[in-house]
């Protein structure tokens, strides 16, 4: 491996690509600049079903959630502005199950529906992204006000010290 190329190329998955998904790739892209890691960190939404619907899912994620995810990713030096383009929110492609190699579900749901999906000829490590840390699922925070952003926002940040911390034990070996 070249020291141009990244050592892990992560996928962050919830179910709608408008709350944790987004958080967790502002987060964890942030958190690898800062340790000089090279990954490259994207984000979809959940496998099993489309979000409500695209016009809907486009008006939120410009007019509602960066509102409170925005706010809550000022904490990082990577903001929110990095992860959100003027497109409708990604779903996987089959692609994505060779060419990442770690998909990190938010939670129990999503890890079903991924593997649910996943191609035989998958190599990626699919996994729930708590099992680095505390096993546990990031909650949705869509229906809460800040406070909830806020707590995603911690766990993300725990999740994504636990996961460089794992990927770079790993390196070393």
């Amino acid at each position: 491996m070249t020291s141009t190329e990244p050592i892990a190329k992560v996928l962050v998955v919830c179910l709608g690509n408008i709350c944790r998904s987004p958080l967790g790739e502002a987060v964890l892209r942030a958190q690898a600049k800062q340790r000089g890691l090279n990954i490259t960190v994207d984000s979809w939404y959940h496998v099993g079903e489309d979000p409500d619907d695209v016009i809907g899912i486009f008006v939120e994620t410009w007019f509602t959630v960066p509102r409170r995810s925005v706010a809550t990713c000022k904490k990082v030096p990577v903001g929110l502005h990095t992860v959100y383009a003027p497109s409708t929110p990604r779903i996987q492609c089959s692609s994505d199950f060779t060419e990442f190699t770690h998909i990190l579900a938010s939670d129990e749901s999503n890890l079903r529906d991924i593997k649910r999906v996943m191609p035989p000829n998958t190599t990626a490590d699919i996994r729930l992204w708590g099992s680095y840390l505390d096993g546990k699922s990031i909650p949705d925070p869509w229906y809460g006000g800040i406070g909830g952003f806020e707590s995603t926002f911690q766990q993300c940040t725990s999740l994504s010290e636990a996961f460089l911390d794992h990927l770079t034990n790993n390196e070393e070996m």
